[in-house]
């Protein structure tokens, strides 16, 4: 069983924020399995069946992520090796796109969070959002929604992370290494 974790904050105001990307291709993922809903209470979150893969978002807020994703990890009896979190990566620039298995949360509350829940040899999917020019304008960015100028570009990018995502449930994390990741937005612009 495989365990796909999408990362943001509940709640209509952020819905369309950088830091609800993550959201968003649990959406898109939702839709192609034609995943049906399972939540409960205690998962803390939204949570889709389809076959042997789950999609959840954490209902918790962003730096309580941890909670959700250790009580249906408990209660599906899933291996850490099994989870794949999808978030967003103010160190990539907008529309990069890496997978990596464990290393540091780089200052992501999401990421501090399962961590500390459930270890870190689950494998990440980090979509570049870019970053502000200052440090201190970090979490008010993260915060605020894709400027116009990505917005064209989103659906191709969560289409592609989708993709991405579904080659990890048959192959392994290098072979999606080497054909999903991008250096920017601009791969996915020709055409």
């Amino acid at each position: 069983m495989k365990l796909f974790v999408g990362l943001g904050n509940p709640g209509s105001k952020y819905e369309k924020t950088r830091h609800n990307i993550g959201f968003r291709v649990i959406d898109k993922l939702v839709e192609d399995f034609g995943a049906r809903d399972i939540s409960k209470t205690s998962f803390h979150g939204e949570l889709y069946r389809a076959g042997n893969l789950l999609f959840l978002k954490p209902m918790t807020y962003m730096n309580l992520s941890g909670k959700s994703v250790q009580a249906v990890k408990q209660f599906f009896k899933i291996e850490t090796e099994d989870i794949i979190v999808i978030h967003d990566d103010i160190d990539l620039p907008f529309g990069a796109v890496r997978f990596k298995r464990g290393g540091g949360h780089g200052g992501h509350n999401g990421l501090k969070s399962l961590d500390a829940m459930i270890g870190k040899a689950y494998i990440r999917v980090r979509i570049g959002v870019g970053k502000p020019e200052h440090k201190s304008q970090v979490a008010d960015y993260v915060l605020h929604d894709f400027s116009q100028d990505e917005v064209p570009y989103l659906e191709r990018l969560i289409e592609h992370v989708a993709e991405a995502c579904k080659k990890l449930i048959e192959y392994d994390l290098e072979m999606v290494k080497s054909n999903y990741s991008l250096k920017s937005i601009e791969p996915l612009t020709k055409g």
